[in-house]
């Protein structure tokens, strides 16, 4: 095996973007010398992942004219011999696209959402506005432009079908360290008691709330439950989110949000859970999404109920308990018959996590990665 040295290009350092590119980085990094470079909006490193040992270089983002001065620096400093652009946005995947077409060196794209259906939700003026948006170098415009540009990568990695069947490519799901994400290394009674939760049943919602994510529908779906140690803890959301900006919400004393917490401390709060719940919505949003959430509850054999969207049903394969989307009265029914019968939701937790070992551990990931870069590195 011969080592290489690559070099990832993360759209956004500052937000959850990093996350794959981490994981990625994490898989290359056991044969190969590995870097994350990228821009940030905020100057920093996303905080849940702070922690992580792999080099990272940030540069300063600026709208146009003044990021032209930081495409040139990029370009000029970047130094690898393959470059993993990771999203299909200018400053990932066209940056390394210059550098390919000034050094020749090999581009593998990788594609874990659909960056156009993000902005495509907003109606026929909204769309209109952003297309208008050429300052920003992650508008629409040229965002739309990088899909036309797939083509001139050499290798190309997609999370789900739907970006499959959009963009071809080699399907690459998010996978997981199941070693690390294994809940018979927590005591779960001990950090419910920790966190002030010993008493109380938790459903659980991880990662940032937002609307496309069906957060409305899950506290409208808990408020109608009618039971009294019943928690529904948010973990990973922004300072400023307020679960309880509707003030029809009956049962206030219901939600707790939880600090910001890196990445390593995951598992100790998953293991918590008594549910977790992805409420995805059917939007241009999700529709090529697939919520990496979803393989930290099956690593952590937490049983799941999520709805019917993009890949999720697939990736469960029955492990799990699926709603339609937008039909809060439907997810809170399902949210009682899981609290209802708790052996048959650990039952169906045990059965994900032996699905994730099997098919979504991250050494099938490191296998995957390695088979792309020796083509990579043997192609003429």
């Amino acid at each position: 095996m011969i080592e290489v040295k690559i070099c990832l290009l993360c759209f956004d350092i500052s937000n959850n973007s990093l996350g794959r590119t981490a994981l990625l980085a994490s898989a290359l990094a056991t044969r190969h010398e590995v870097e994350i470079i990228g821009t940030s909006r905020n100057g920093d490193i996303w905080y849940p992942m702070r922690n992580i040992e792999i080099p990272i270089r940030i540069y300063p983002w600026s709208r146009y004219p003044a990021f032209f001065s930081t495409i040139r620096k990029m370009v000029r400093e970047m130094d690898a011999d393959i470059f993993i652009a990771c999203k299909l946005r200018p400053t990932s995947f066209g940056i390394a696209l210059l550098k390919k077409w000034f050094t020749d060196k090999p581009v593998m794209v990788d594609i874990d959402d659909w960056e156009a259906g993000f902005y495509y939700h907003s109606g026929f003026w909204g769309r209109v506005g952003r297309f208008l948006n050429f300052s920003n170098p992650n508008g629409l415009p040229w965002t739309w432009l990088m899909e036309r540009l797939v083509g001139f990568a050499d290798s190309v990695l997609v999370s789900n079908r739907f970006l499959q069947n959009r963009f071809t490519g080699c399907l690459m799901p998010h996978c997981r360290d199941t070693a690390a994400l294994n809940p018979d290394k927590f005591d779960a009674l001990e950090i419910k008691k920790s966190l002030g939760l010993e008493k109380n049943r938790v459903i659980m919602f991880l990662g940032t709330p937002r609307a496309h994510k069906g957060v409305d529908d899950l506290i409208q779906a808990v408020d109608s439950l009618d039971y009294p140690d019943i928690r529904l803890v948010f973990i990973g959301a922004e300072s400023s989110f307020d679960p309880q900006r509707n003030k029809s919400f009956s049962n206030q004393n219901r939600v707790v949000v939880l600090p910001k917490i890196p990445f390593d401390e995951l598992p100790k709060h998953l293991s918590a859970a008594d549910i977790l719940v992805v409420p995805q919505r059917d939007t241009t949003d999700t529709l090529g999404q697939i919520p990496a959430k979803l393989f930290d509850a099956m690593a952590m054999a937490i049983p799941v109920v999520a709805t019917h969207v993009s890949d999720i049903p697939e990736v469960l394969g029955g492990n799990g308990y699926l709603v339609e989307p937008g039909k809060p009265e439907e997810l809170a029914r399902t949210l009682k018959h899981v609290l209802d019968h708790p052996e048959e939701a650990k039952e169906k937790g045990l059965q994900a996590r032996q699905r994730c070992v099997e098919l979504y551990d991250i050494k099938v990931m490191e296998t995957k990665l390695q088979s792309l870069i020796e083509e990579l590195t043997t192609s003429p």
